[in-house]
């Protein structure tokens, strides 16, 4: 199963913020040696080598991360490949998007704190930064359970659900662990921005509010 590059984007709708709608064509690979050549090969199978090939490719630079499929438009007729001998299903398909925005507001879980600041996660962005520069009045505090807090008492810790103001964003192509990522660095530096909650159900959820 294999996935080929967009050969076309046809639009990008922005939804709301920071979600778009985009309709891309892509080619799906099939391995010629796993067909039947005596029956059409089901829709159903393309499908979901789509849906395989774009969760592992999880996102790209132009689009953001692939939420999901929305609608299926065509698929085309297969052909084989002369270099890899498999067969290529031209598919067209709108999918839901994700890319984080400098200056938009995020909700995201703190993972790991650190003298220097919090890693915080956000829906599909899984490295968020968030500087003790950029948390004002927050005070760091050593202990077994390391935390931030500030004049008031609010509490930086694990598992807070904190909500941050995009500060930079920067696309990763393969760095080390990181690879597809989007790398956001996160501020509290404005109004109603914080700690929210110590407890969530789901981070793509928090993406939503």
């Amino acid at each position: 199963m294999f996935l080929f590059p967009s050969v076309s984007r046809v639009y990008a709708n922005q939804i709301a913020g920071m979600f778009c709608e985009v309709q891309l064509i892509r080619e799906v690979g099939i391995p010629n040696q796993t067909l039947d050549r005596t029956k059409p090969v089901p829709y159903s199978l393309i499908v979901k080598c789509l849906l395989r090939a774009l969760l592992s490719e999880k996102a790209n630079k132009d689009h953001g991360y692939f939420l999901a499929v929305t609608f299926l438009e065509r698929i085309g007729e297969g052909k084989i490949s002369g270099d890899t001998d498999d067969v290529l299903f031209p598919v067209a398909f709108n999918c839901r998007t994700f890319i984080p925005v400098v200056g938009e507001r995020l909700r995201g879980v703190v993972f790991k704190v650190h003298p220097h600041g919090v890693f915080v996660r956000c829906g599909p962005v899984k490295y968020g930064f968030l500087s003790a520069q950029k948390m004002p009045n927050y005070r760091y505090v050593r202990g077994k359970k390391p935390l931030f807090v500030n004049n008031d008492l609010s509490r930086i810790e694990d598992n807070v659900v904190i909500c941050f103001m995009v500060l930079s964003v920067r696309w990763v192509d393969k760095h080390m662990d990181f690879e597809n990522e989007f790398m956001v660095l996160a501020s509290l530096v404005g109004d109603f921005l914080g700690p929210v909650s110590s407890t969530y159900s789901d981070e793509l959820d928090l993406l939503m509010h």
